[in-house]
């Protein structure tokens, strides 16, 4: 039976960053994933996805961005085509279509049975990810089986979907690009959404994002009560402001729905919008008082013509849609995912929700997590964040093997 220091599990970017610091760190290990590097990437996008985060940003371990366009965003088969790029090229060992079905403690060492066989390891690292089964709200299996209905990682193009209005339900950055997308192809399209935050696509002449990584404003913890992604897009800023001034019926949080085709809406709408609205004031003055701090000749703010225009929403607010009278034949539930770890069997990993249970990446004695979104820090779940979580994880193995 093969063993290893460190069995790695997923090779997406959290895996791959793992790898590369492990390989540098001289440290046996295998990367074990269900299909094939980015398996996610492959099946869980849209087809005109683009990446949030700009290029100059989105970089893996030992690489960095020297194209022309730092403040461009990557297609999605771009994405992967880096990632392949980065196994091949490092010679990670990466083992594709190597589905792990029981990983547990034998004694003090750790037995990972996978599709392709079993091997022991001295340390595991789940890079798998905690954003890759769907959540639906059980409201939906009310609805009539006439309206189609999937989730928003189902989604992949308007034209795929049935002819008639569309309501996504969820206005993070998913359902409000899907949202943009939708109203952009033509299509009738109501906006359902929570509490979410929002944030600028650009501001005083950079990347949102490159500001926050600059300023290591992305290092503080995510605010309480929030860990969801705020809504942002992807061409420019998104506002449910402007979305509904072009067209599409923002309504509040759906609370419920009937056999006979209603969504039923909580009055929220004008809470949501404003919290957006304090969330965007708020990260342009921490943005502000950095540029003012450092001394930095950057242009003055000028208004965005997403975050200005006057909403055109519904008055009084739509509480109830009827959705076969409005001509609604599809709804996408952007609303949130989470990770399948029934394959994990080690006490003290996950809770009672199915939620890791790790800090700093560290979890039970000799697990660890990476590339898992969470409240630790603003750029958790992201390519940036994961690769720090990478090089912590590669150090803390490493001290524990000395």
């Amino acid at each position: 039976m093969d063993h290893y220091d460190v069995v790695v599990v997923g090779a997406g970017w959290a895996g791959l960053s793992v790898s590369y610091e492990l390989m540098r760190a001289k440290i046996s290990h295998i990367v074990m994933e269900r299909g094939r590097v980015g398996e996610t990437w492959r099946t869980q996008r849209w087809e005109s996805f683009h990446m949030n985060t700009p290029n100059a940003l989105t970089v893996l371990p030992g690489d960095r961005y020297e194209g022309s366009e730092p403040e461009g965003f990557m297609s999605c088969q771009s994405f992967i085509e880096m990632l392949e790029t980065y196994a091949d090229r490092w010679r990670l060992p990466v083992h594709e279509q190597t589905a792990v079905e029981d990983l547990r403690r034998i004694g003090d060492r750790f037995q990972v049975k996978s599709t392709s066989g079993v091997v022991i390891a001295d340390k595991v690292v789940i890079a798998a990810g905690n954003l890759n089964v769907p959540r639906i709200p059980k409201i939906a299996s009310k609805l009539p089986s006439s309206i189609y209905q999937i989730h928003g990682v189902e989604y992949t193009s308007a034209a795929a979907l049935p002819h008639g209005a569309v309501v996504v339900v969820g206005c993070g950055d998913t359902g409000g690009q899907i949202a943009e997308e939708l109203m952009e192809a033509g299509r009738r399209v109501y906006l359902s959404t929570g509490r979410n935050g929002r944030v600028p696509r650009r501001y005083r002449g950079r990347d949102f994002f490159i500001w926050m990584t600059e300023s290591k404003l992305n290092q503080n913890p995510r605010p309480p009560g929030n860990a969801g992604r705020a809504l942002i897009g992807r061409k420019r800023t998104i506002t449910l402001q402007s979305m509904s001034a072009k067209g599409v019926t923002v309504t509040g949080r759906v609370r419920d729905a009937t056999a006979s085709g209603k969504l039923l809406f909580d009055d929220t709408l004008a809470e949501s919008a404003a919290y957006a609205d304090e969330t965007s004031a708020g990260v342009k003055e921490k943005i502000d008082a950095y540029i003012e701090r450092e001394g930095i000749d950057a242009p003055l703010a000028d208004d965005d013509p997403e975050e200005t225009v006057s909403p055109k929403f519904p008055e009084p607010p739509l509480l109830e849609l009827d959705l076969i009278a409005s001509g609604v034949s599809s709804v996408i539930w952007a609303t949130g995912l989470s990770g399948n770890f029934d394959w994990l069997r080690i006490p003290g990993t996950v809770d009672a929700y199915g939620t890791p249970i790790q800090e700093k990446s560290v979890s039970a004695p000799g697990v660890y997590f990476v590339g898992l979104d969470s409240k630790e820090t603003q750029r958790s779940g992201t390519v940036l964040g994961a690769s720090c979580e990478a090089a912590r994880v590669a150090a803390h193995i490493e001290l524990q093997r000395a």
